[in-house]
């Protein structure tokens, strides 16, 4: 572990450290600082003011300073003279509870109190698109079943070649790339590890992503449904529990030995089934985390799309090996949810996943029925299941009445994402579309 960054900054040759933080949209905010400048950065932080982000701060609040985290360093493999390194957001000695990094780290903490080490893996989609993003990028992309052409994932050969050759060169274990299930639409795998290795992961990866899709001309966009009639992006998160965090870990909490209820029969522990409840219990809430825009629920509700399927989730269900539901259980100790999508932020998924999981452990939660059915096609047979949440603000609205996800994620930070979630739906429903018109303009 990295635990000086004057030290890195000689050792690779460093001239410039982005010290980077994610604000509560998930945008990520960074400073350039000089590698002359980086030891007193990394004591004492570098300063933003807070009210410029998406943070619910005001411009009479002091210096909000981020913190680098020295474990996080990754020198750029495109701009090799800079290196990216995730802070920890602190405001006059203590740290910003609605900071998601913090929120995540706070969780992480209140899991291993009671010897549950998340690890998580997540399946990023993105789309390459023109540079105005007006339409793909591959004009010879337009297959009606586009997913794993092997012409149309050669054609930006350039492009996967290089963010896959970055990843190898960082040790991420990357382990397939393909074309997905959209025209213009890519996904890149890599291993699996602790939830705050995996967010911050997953910020860089976001962040090499567009950098390098720009180079070559195109726009990289985890847009939720950036083109209409076509699949979105998903961003699928596998979740198990270990007895130890990092290398030390052995053990998988989530493995059981096969027995006779639904979750033992696909080989989860009762601790990954309770885990498994918690997240059904709250799914409607945790939406407003996994999906976190008003482009989002034109996935999670999208009409058949043009391959036949949208694959995402609109009921709170859960399966086995089975594409068509919220969580499927491909296989002993550990299971799938498919609800998050390209708009998430990386380290509230995380925050939440473990939120929502721990308290179903906590409560002993039984994730209900599993239902083995093709939900596309049958899905009218599930009566009794919760539907997913139809709009950003329905999404709100049950986030804001789950009070013990609320307290688990933080009360400053339940309180700052409801009031900066609903100042941007206040914006959007402000807004007058060109379907309005063309519906209304003559009634």
């Amino acid at each position: 572990m990295t635990t000086d960054l004057a030290t890195f900054a000689k050792k690779h040759d460093i001239k410039y450290f982005m010290i980077s933080y994610t604000d509560l949209f998930g945008g990520q905010r960074a400073k350039l600082v000089p590698a002359q400048a980086i030891a007193g950065m990394q004591k004492d932080g570098a300063g933003f003011a807070g009210f410029a982000t998406h943070l619910d701060l005001t411009p009479a609040h002091p210096d909000m300073l981020a913190v680098p985290d020295p474990s996080s360093v990754i020198q750029l493999p495109w701009q090799p003279d800079v290196a990216w390194v995730a802070s920890n957001c602190v405001m006059e000695g203590k740290d910003v509870a609605q900071a998601p990094r913090n929120v995540l780290r706070r969780l992480i903490d209140a899991a291993a109190n009671e010897g549950m080490h998340v690890k998580t893996g997540i399946e990023a989609e993105f789309f390459l698109l023109t540079p105005d993003g007006s339409q793909i990028s591959d004009p010879f992309d337009t297959a009606d079943k586009p997913c794993y052409d092997q012409q149309a994932v050669m054609r930006r050969y350039d492009v996967v070649r290089e963010i896959c050759d970055y990843m190898l060169g960082m040790g991420w274990e990357p382990y397939q790339n393909d074309h997905e299930d959209a025209n213009g639409q890519f996904e890149m795998n890599w291993a699996f590890d602790d939830a705050l290795k995996t967010a911050d992961r997953h910020s860089f990866f976001k962040f090499m992503t567009k950098s390098v899709a720009e180079k070559h001309g195109f726009r990289a966009t985890f847009m939720p449904k950036p083109i209409e009639g076509l699949t979105g992006n998903g961003c699928h998160a596998h979740i198990s529990v270990w007895d130890a965090p990092g290398d030390k870990a052995k053990v998988n909490v989530f493995a059981g030995e096969k027995g006779d209820s639904p979750t033992a029969e696909l080989g989860l522990s009762d601790k990954g089934s309770h885990f498994l409840g918690g997240i059904m219990l709250h799914a409607s809430a945790l939406a407003a985390i996994t999906n976190p825009t008003v482009n989002s629920y034109k996935r999670i509700n999208a009409p058949r799309t043009m391959s036949g399927a949208t694959w995402a989730p609109n009921t709170v269900t859960w399966t086995g090996n089975n594409r068509t539901h919220m969580v499927r259980v491909p296989g002993p100790g550990r299971f799938e949810l498919r609800l998050p999508d390209g708009a998430v932020n990386p380290y509230l998924l995380q925050a939440v996943i473990i939120a929502a999981g721990l308290s179903g452990v906590r409560s002993k939660a039984d994730p209900g029925k599993r239902w083995d059915i093709d939900m596309y096609a049958e899905g009218h047979k599930v009566k009794d299941a919760p539907k997913l949440p139809l709009n950003m603000l329905d999404a709100l609205r049950y986030y804001d009445s789950d009070s013990e996800l609320k307290a688990m994620m933080g009360d400053e930070f339940s309180a700052a994402f409801l009031k900066l979630k609903r100042e941007e739906w206040n914006s959007f429903v402000s807004h007058f579309s060109r379907w309005e018109k063309r519906h209304t303009l003559d009634i």
